[in-house]
């Protein structure tokens, strides 16, 4: 016997005459086309953390990278609150993106009740899940729901359960600092930014185009 595409065997026998091996081998070649493709379509969860800058950058960048090959991107950002540099540009190309927070938790001057920030995270969360099931997006960028996560904002529970029930062909990307281990578990790819050095050691302040 031997082998035929990886997946199947044919009886290396003069009973097998040339049209009906032309077939058969046709058929295995469409069908590892088929799962080839299938494969290439399941969406992916991407999984960017750690306690350095870039984060929320590179999901950016990725957005735009999704957006040059013709998909559908949607951007829902959590715990930020502020219209930060890169919404208007990626509007102006075609991203979806949605700042949806109350800003800093419990930092740097928050006079906000905790139960605020609570009631925009999960309102956050549920713009999402309604945006993906009326529409057909290729990716969805949940900005910084790692912290949101982590501060007790959100269940991890409920965030894993519509990463289960997502469309299959929709590839996700969270981000934010202190990702859940149960998140990095099911993930297709973690990247990790850890923080080597940063202006703010130093005194200096968040810079407009760089920070925000």
């Amino acid at each position: 016997m031997k082998k035929v595409a990886g997946s199947a065997t044919l009886a290396a026998t003069p009973n097998v005459n040339p049209p009906e091996f032309s077939r058969i081998l046709q058929e295995l070649i469409s069908l590892r086309l088929s799962q080839m493709l299938r494969h290439r379509s399941k969406g992916l969860l991407y999984v960017f953390t750690g306690n350095g800058k870039g984060k929320t950058t590179a999901a950016v960048g990725q957005a735009v990278r999704a957006v040059g090959q013709g998909q559908k991107v949607l951007m829902v950002q959590f715990i930020k609150q502020i219209t930060s540099g890169e919404v208007s540009p990626l509007k102006r190309i075609g991203v979806e993106i949605y700042p949806l927070g109350r800003g800093f938790v419990g930092i740097l001057g928050d006079q906000e009740p905790r139960a605020v920030h609570i009631r925009a995270a999960r309102e956050a969360l549920d713009f999402a899940k309604d945006k993906v099931s009326q529409e057909n997006y290729d990716l969805l960028v949940l900005d910084e729901i790692n912290v949101a996560i982590s501060l007790g904002l959100l269940k991890v529970e409920e965030v894993l359960e519509f990463l289960r029930l997502r469309p299959d062909n929709l590839s996700v990307i969270v981000t934010g600092r202190n990702a859940p281990k149960e998140l990095i578990k099911i993930a297709d790819l973690v990247s990790e930014v850890r923080e080597i050095k940063h202006p703010f050691s130093k005194g200096i302040s968040a810079k407009k185009g760089s920070e925000f």
